[in-house]
């Protein structure tokens, strides 16, 4: 292989793996209330979660995992980042490229936290990490603390 192939090859490389990187957006609570209720017969596995959490961090590759598996029955993972939105450039990308991660990620921007958590569980606190799964725009499931890979599974395949 000469030396400009392999300049090429590694330039080509470089550049796709820059083309999968995402910037997440910031949303509001509204946004995602919106966005869930359009979802239709898709099931939308929500995972509130922050890049300080260490149980967060512990659980994602569970969440790779299902978006890889059940891409192809109608299921939608949905990372909602909880880190401080002015944290979002130089905290929440650097992790996501750093990790690779596939799942869309959304930072929530949302200052009144006691006007969206009841939504999303009335017993919930909003201790992270917590997993919310909606179909239909009606939420189906919520588990709160880390959640383990076969759980997780358990309750996608449970509303398929």
């Amino acid at each position: 292989m000469t030396a400009k192939t392999l300049l090429l090859s590694l330039l080509a490389i470089m550049l796709t793996s820059f083309a999968f990187a995402q910037t997440p957006q910031k949303i509001t609570f509204s946004d995602l209330e919106k966005r869930l209720a359009q979802g239709g017969d898709t099931l939308y596995v929500v995972n509130f979660w922050a890049t300080w959490c260490k149980p967060c961090i512990a659980e994602l590759p569970y969440f790779e995992q299902a978006h890889t598996r059940y891409k192809a029955n109608k299921v939608k993972v949905l990372l909602v980042s909880m880190d401080f939105p002015n944290e979002l450039e130089k905290r929440v990308v650097p992790f996501i490229k750093k990790r690779n991660l596939k799942p869309e990620v959304v930072l929530l921007e949302d200052p009144d936290p006691n006007t969206w958590i009841n939504k999303v569980n009335p017993q919930w606190q909003g201790d992270i990490p917590a997993t919310v799964l909606y179909k239909n725009s009606r939420r189906q499931d919520f588990k709160s603390g880390e959640i383990k890979e076969e759980e997780l599974n358990t309750l996608i395949k449970k509303h398929l």
